[in-house]
């Protein structure tokens, strides 16, 4: 499997595939490259996904670089690998600060920014949420009681089918004789949460701004309660010239394979 080392030594896993403008891919906070796994066959580009440091198939490391400037290191590090001057950032989540962070830093590197579900303010709402779970292996012992209370309990999601709830959960843990084990470093949890108790939340609009002049997608679940929609219509009245999608029936963060997300992306990989 392809990695490459980051500049501490660090070894961090990556995947390519397909042909067409380079779109690096960036996943969640505590997720991984198969994030992107259901909207990869829609998107008509060369789109490549990386772990981050301490997450899926890349190498544990000092907690204290988990950090959103770190990680937008290692991005800029891997387009160095694979010899890429420029190229598009779909971002998730945490993937998307990430792609604001690169064009606040690296702006000649990017063609464009896609943010899934994420912008420069961060509902407490759904922070709590990623605090109450986020270090810990979940209660369920399997990954079919997994996807069964996910189905029960994820209100934000509807009409999800089972089959996609057990690949997420299969995406998300390793089933153990003792239980389902989260795929990342626990002591992300730390990195993120005990830092934040001792520092002020930046202001990150000045992020946003730095996307000024590259070609944007937003798209949101309209049950999110990460991307508050007073900050959704923000950012929309901002960018008059973003391509913009709300996902029906999605919390945080739509798949992507939506019919309103592939639209405005395929129509964002067309201005690449």
């Amino acid at each position: 499997m392809p990695h490459f080392n980051a500049a501490d030594g660090t070894r961090l896993f990556y995947t390519e595939s397909g042909d067409g403008p380079p779109v690096l891919a960036l996943a969640g906070l505590t997720r991984n490259s198969g994030d992107f796994d259901h909207v990869a066959p829609h998107l008509p580009c060369r789109l490549i996904r990386m772990d981050y440091r301490g997450r899926g198939q890349s190498d544990w490391a000092d907690p204290q670089t988990y950090t959103v400037p770190q990680e937008a290191a290692d991005a800029v590090a891997l387009l160095d690998h694979l010899g890429i001057d420029k190229a598009a950032v779909l971002g998730t989540s945490r993937g998307g600060l990430i792609a604001m962070m690169l064009a606040a830093t690296h702006k000649r590197r990017l063609s464009g920014v896609a943010l899934n579900d994420i912008g420069p303010e961060i509902d407490p709402k759904g922070l709590k949420v990623i605090e109450d779970y986020i270090g810990r292996n979940p209660a369920q012992k399997t990954y079919e009681e997994a996807a069964l209370f996910r189905a029960r309990n994820w209100v934000h999601f509807r009409g999800v089918p089972h089959e996609r709830w057990l690949h997420e959960v299969r995406n998300h843990y390793d089933e153990t004789p003792e239980g389902l084990v989260i795929c990342y470093d626990p002591k992300l949890r730390e990195a993120v949460f005990d830092n934040a108790k001792v520092q002020p939340a930046p202001d990150l609009w000045p992020l946003f701004d730095a996307l000024h002049g590259l070609p944007l997608c937003l798209v949101r679940g309209a049950n999110s309660d990460l991307l508050a929609e007073a900050t959704w219509n923000r950012m929309r009245e901002l960018r008059h010239d973003a391509i913009a999608a709300e996902v029906p029936d999605r919390g945080h963060v739509p798949f992507l394979d939506e019919p309103q997300a592939v639209h405005a992306l395929q129509s964002w990989v067309d201005t690449l």
